[in-house]
């Protein structure tokens, strides 16, 4: 009864950039926070950035400086622009929100991921 849509990725070189969408979709009564993690081959997932309701933002000490995540809250979309991309950043990139919703009640979810492919 919720569901988050990515969009964004693809491949691009090194040094490049690209932004990340995710739209949340459903009985929303309220999101608390939304946040991207990333899981590459062979490697456990891992947060990346995650921002609150009120705007509060976080991110993993790979990313500070060159990851910005923003939202839209009128539109329950979460955003992560993404520059100076490495190679080590090639993951599959997934977006969580952590929300309530008016029949099920709080709880986390879940995009199905976006791929990112930084190469040159």
């Amino acid at each position: 009864q919720v569901q988050l849509v990515e969009s964004g990725g693809g491949l691009v070189q090194p040094g490049g950039s690209l932004r990340l969408s995710c739209a949340a979709s459903g009985s929303i009564f309220s999101i608390h926070a939304m946040g991207w993690y990333r899981q590459a081959p062979g490697k456990q997932r891992e947060l990346v950035a995650v921002i609150t309701s009120g705007g509060s933002t976080g991110y993993a000490d790979s990313v500070k400086g060159r990851f910005t995540i923003s939202r839209d809250n009128a539109k329950n979309t979460v955003y992560l622009q993404m520059n100076s991309l490495k190679p080590e950043d090639t993951a599959v990139y997934y977006c969580n929100a952590h929300l309530t919703h008016f029949a099920l009640g709080l709880n986390n979810y879940w995009g199905p991921g976006t791929q990112v492919t930084v190469s040159s």
